[in-house]
């Protein structure tokens, strides 16, 4: 008996993108590593690689990543 199934049912609502077929599916259509969601509509799953950039550019920023300022520091031993 298999612990794992192959596919994952998708449920009615649960909207997701597709970065091998650069489209927007409703229910998990495609294995989980080439994929993004569950988002709540299909506009929010449209824009999920804007919304990743975004999300990246906010952590590259955020000063609590970031434990020492360039050039303080660190293991230069």
């Amino acid at each position: 008996m298999a612990v794992f199934k192959k596919r994952t049912a998708g449920k009615p609502g649960e909207w997701y993108y597709c970065l091998e077929h650069k489209k927007v599916e409703e229910g998990p259509e495609c294995p989980a590593k080439d994929r993004f969601g569950p988002y709540a509509t299909p506009a929010e799953a449209q824009h999920a690689l804007e919304t990743a950039h975004e999300r990246d550019l906010q952590w590259e920023n955020d000063p609590r990543w970031h434990d020492a300022k360039a050039g303080e520091g660190g293991d230069e031993g």
